[in-house]
Parts: structure tokens; sequence; C-alpha cells
């Protein structure tokens, strides 16, 4: 059993989805917990800390093997508090960072809010000094693709990230820092590689359910 909190609704049908396709069987529990997400774009990701802490303790509960944070911008309080909740905790955004270092050192980030830039960046450090491979990473915010997002429009923000990430050039990879970003991979017409989180972190999430081990997932 694998548990996952997110800070929207619009994501359980998502990973729903993606278990369907990738990973029948598994069961998954899902923890919503939007205020997280909207008190970190105000406070900072430290702030909310301690509440994504008992967040995790909460989820963690009841026979779960492991629990898949899906929220880019509180990710790496997540990820800090591993070692409290007592079964793995995958930083959904971990693997993707992992194959955009991967894929060269030009990397362009796509947000929709700017909490999310610093741990994205940090993350992408993070996984540059894991592989030993220089990166230049530039990020910008999406303007308006959140609001559109918030409204229940998911397809009037992917046409404005979409539109975004088609007009880049200097790059080797696009990374699609939020889940919610992840429709726009669909809809753009530019020929570089994008990269989003939903399914390599569910993989990730999964493998640790079956290992017992976050650490094994992540490389």
């Amino acid at each position: 059993m694998l548990a996952l909190l997110h800070t929207s609704p619009l994501h359980v049908p998502v990973f729903d989805a993606l278990r369907d396709e990738h990973h029948p069987g598994l069961e998954l529990r899902h923890f919503v917990a939007p205020d997280l997400l909207s008190r970190a774009r105000g406070e900072g990701p430290d702030a909310v800390a301690q509440d994504v802490t008992a967040a995790l303790h909460h989820a963690a509960e009841n026979g779960v093997q492991a629990v898949l944070c899906t929220c880019s911008t509180i990710g790496e309080v997540a990820e800090r508090a591993a070692d409290e909740v007592g079964v793995p905790v995958i930083r959904g955004d971990r693997p993707m960072a992992a194959a955009a270092v991967a894929a060269g050192p030009r990397i362009a980030v796509l947000a929709t809010v700017e909490s999310t830039l610093t741990p994205t960046l940090a993350l992408l450090d993070d996984e540059a000094r894991r592989a030993a491979r220089p990166i230049h990473a530039r990020a910008q915010v999406v303007p308006e693709a959140w609001t559109r997002f918030e409204a229940g429009d998911v397809e009037g923000c992917a046409r404005l990230v979409a539109a975004t990430a088609d007009a880049v050039t200097d790059a080797d990879v696009i990374l699609l820092a939020q889940a919610s970003m992840t429709p726009a991979a669909r809809i753009t017409t530019t020929a570089l590689p994008i990269l989003s989180s939903p399914r390599p972190g569910l993989a990730a999430a999964a493998a640790a359910v079956r290992t017992g081990s976050a650490r094994a997932t992540v490389g």
C-alpha cells in the first residue's frame, strides 16, 4: 500500500490513472492538504515543516509501506522528515530531476508558482552533485497558469505552459517543476525533451513499496 500526500485534489485521478496503467494491484491512499501549499507560498516551505511531518505521519498509518509527496514546493521538507515517519518518504520530483541532469547541462525549468523555484533548483544542484555533472539551470514562472489551475481549468493551464515551453530554444531539456503542469507535455510542439514528475515519481514510490527503501529508487 502506498500513501500519497497532495496539495490539490486534481492530482488524485492523475495518479490513479498512472497506477492503473503501470502498477496494477498497487493500493493507493490519497491525502490532500491544500493549506500546506498556500502557507508555503506565503511563508516559505520551512514554515510548514512541522505540519508536513504531521501529515506524513498521518498518511503512513494503517499498513502503508511508503509515502509519496507529489508537491514540489514542500518536497524538500517532506524528504527531510523521512527519518521521523518510519517508512520511506519519496520526493516525487527527484527522479525527474535526476533524468534532467542526465539529459544535458542546459535545463530550462518552468513553474506556475514562485515558491517551487528555489526547492526545484536546489534539487537539480543536488542531483548534479550526485552525478558529478555540471549543469546550468534557469527557471521561469508561467504567468496566469496557476490561476487557471486553481480555477479548475487544467487545459487552460496546460496551454499556457505549452506555449512557454515551445518558446524555449537554448536548452537540452525542459523540466515541468510541478505535477499539475504534466498535461502540457501532450500539446507542446517543441522538439526538446520535456520531463514531468508524476510517472517517474510513482514508479519510484512503487519500488519503495516493494523494497522498503527510498534511496534505492532515486540512485
